[in-house]
C-alpha cells in the first residue's frame, strides 16, 4: 500500500479507484490531465456550481491555470509514475494522487498500465466534515466517471 502519510500528514478520509488504460507510455502528469481536463459534462456542471456555491462561504474554488493545473487543480508534485494535485483550504485540505503501475500479467501487450486515482483528504473544521459529508456520495460517482472513459474494469480500492 503506498504511503500516504508523506503526501498528506494527518488525512483523515480517503478513496481509491483504479482501472486499466490502453495507451501509449505517457507520464502521471498526461494521465492527470487526460483525465481531470476532460471531464463528462455533467460534471463540468456541477463542478461550476460547486464554485458558484462555496463562493458564497469565501472558499476556494477550481480554476483551470494553464501549464500549472490539471482540471483547475493545481500541480503538488510530479514524477513519471505518480502526480499529486490539490490545495489546503480553511475548511479541509485535499489531495489527487494519480499513480502509474505496469500491468505485467499480459507480457504481449506493452502499453497496459494500471492508472489509480487517489482522493485524501484532512478535514480541518466541522463545516470541513459537513461539506464532505455532502459531497462524498457526489464524489464516489464522479472519480469512476471521470475514468470511464479512458480506463476499462473500474474497481474501488481498499484503502
Amino acid at each position: 500500500m503506498p504511503d500516504f502519510e508523506g503526501i498528506l500528514p494527518g488525512a483523515d478520509w480517503r478513496d481509491s479507484y483504479q482501472g486499466e488504460m490502453v495507451q501509449g507510455a505517457w507520464s502521471s502528469l498526461d494521465v492527470s490531465r487526460l483525465l481531470l481536463d476532460h471531464p463528462p459534462a455533467w460534471i463540468g456542471r456541477l463542478m461550476a456550481l460547486r464554485n458558484r456555491i462555496v463562493s458564497l462561504f469565501g472558499l476556494k474554488t477550481v480554476e483551470h491555470a494553464s501549464g500549472t493545473s490539471a482540471g483547475g487543480f493545481p500541480i503538488v508534485s510530479t514524477t513519471p509514475d505518480r502526480t499529486v494535485l490539490g490545495f489546503d483550504d480553511s475548511h479541509l485540505d485535499f489531495r489527487i494522487v494519480v499513480d502509474l503501475e505496469e500491468k505485467h500479467d499480459l507480457p504481449i501487450v506493452h502499453d497496459r498500465r494500471i492508472v489509480k486515482v487517489t482522493t485524501i483528504v484532512r478535514r480541518k473544521t466541522l463545516f470541513g466534515r459537513i461539506y464532505l459529508l455532502v459531497v462524498g456520495p457526489f464524489h464516489r460517482r464522479i472519480v469512476p466517471a471521470t475514468m470511464r472513459p479512458f480506463c476499462r474494469d473500474i474497481q474501488p480500492v481498499r484503502t
